[in-house]
C-alpha cells in the first residue's frame, strides 16, 4: 500500500512539473517581425493560445501586431499589452491591429484579459 502511494505521488509531482515547465518556464526562440516601409509587423493567431507566442522586435521602430482570433472562448476575447499601455477587443474571425513603438530593450508579456493565455515580446 505504501509503494502505491509513493508511486502515485511521484507521478503526480512529475505531471505538475511538466505542466509548469511547458506553460511558464520553457523559452521558445521567437519569430522576428517582418519589416516593410519602416514598420515591423507580425500576425498572431489566437486559438487555444497565441501562435507565435514570442515576437522579436527592434527597439524604436513603429510596430503593428495583428491579432486574429479563431475561437469563441471568452478568455481570448481581449488582449492586453501592459508594458505598452495598449490592448484590444478581438472579435472572432477579424484581424485587429495594435500599434505602438517599443522604446526599451527587454522582454514584455501580452496576455488575455484573465492572464491565462500568455505571449512574449522581445525587444532588441
Amino acid at each position: 500500500m505504501v509503494t502505491d502511494t509513493v508511486l502515485v505521488d511521484a507521478l503526480g509531482l512529475a505531471s505538475i512539473s511538466a505542466v509548469v515547465w511547458y506553460f511558464w518556464l520553457s523559452r521558445r526562440q521567437g519569430v522576428r517581425a517582418n519589416v516593410a516601409h519602416g514598420v515591423q509587423s507580425a500576425l498572431i493567431v489566437v486559438k487555444g493560445g497565441y501562435t507565435p507566442d514570442t515576437i522579436v522586435l527592434e527597439r524604436s521602430r513603429p510596430t503593428r501586431l495583428v491579432f486574429r482570433r479563431e475561437e469563441s472562448a471568452p478568455c481570448s476575447e481581449r488582449v492586453v499589452l501592459p508594458a505598452f499601455d495598449c490592448g484590444a477587443l478581438l472579435p472572432e474571425g477579424e484581424e485587429v491591429p495594435i500599434e505602438f513603438v517599443p522604446m526599451e530593450r527587454g522582454e514584455f508579456v501580452f496576455t488575455c484579459h484573465l492572464g491565462v493565455l500568455r505571449g512574449r515580446i522581445v525587444v532588441e
